[in-house]
């Protein structure tokens, strides 16, 4: 896991130094708000034994009106991820792979230099192993949490989030033993 971590560390700086430009189109439709790369660490609490994780995260951040047709609150934001990287289950390497989808909605409608949020969402997960009584590689992905955005004086930045993760198959097998995590997940925006 620390060789993981220490190419996680390399490959987030390396994206830090990229140009926004070169990852966030401008206008249109189709084009985000703004998009992020990060690092998500992650860690579960239920069941034993636990099993730590590590994946690189693609975001992009819509305003939530633009996505979904109906009015919403000015600070409410679609934000749509796509994570890669690897478990250690058992001392074993494991692929573990997910997409996601949440809405992000921003305490204050202002942003300053720190600006607070609130998420949630669900979405679609792989993990290349099962716990006991898991049923099936292919879960859905729950989740909600807390973080913040640290604005430059461009409006891009970084920002830090902290969540709750779920992983079962919703009853789809007769095995849904659930997989209850912690993760942390900290990038930049561009």
């Amino acid at each position: 896991m620390e060789n993981c971590l220490f190419l996680s560390g390399k490959v987030l700086l390396l994206l830090i130094l990229i140009p926004g430009s070169v990852l966030a189109g401008e206008g249109g439709f189709n084009d985000p708000e703004r998009a992020g790369i990060g690092v998500t660490f992650g860690h579960s609490y239920d069941p034993s034994p636990t099993f730590g994780f590590l994946q690189i995260t693609g975001i992009l951040q819509y305003d939530y009106d633009r996505i979904w047709p109906h009015p919403a609150p000015e600070p409410l934001y679609f934000k749509v991820e796509a994570s890669l990287g690897l478990a250690d289950y058992h001392d074993n390497k494991r692929l573990m792979t997910s997409a996601n989808m949440l809405a992000q909605y921003y305490i204050s409608d202002k942003p300053g230099r720190f600006h607070p949020y609130l998420e949630a969402g669900i979405g679609l997960i792989y993990t290349d192993f099962n716990v006991e009584d898991q049923g099936l590689r292919f879960n859905f992905n729950p989740q909600a949490g807390i973080g913040c955005d640290f604005l430059t004086k461009k409006g891009n930045g970084y920002f830090a989030n902290l969540r709750l993760h779920h992983l079962s198959n919703g009853n789809l097998y007769r095995d849904n033993r659930g997989n209850n995590s912690v993760l942390l997940q900290i990038g930049r925006w561009f």
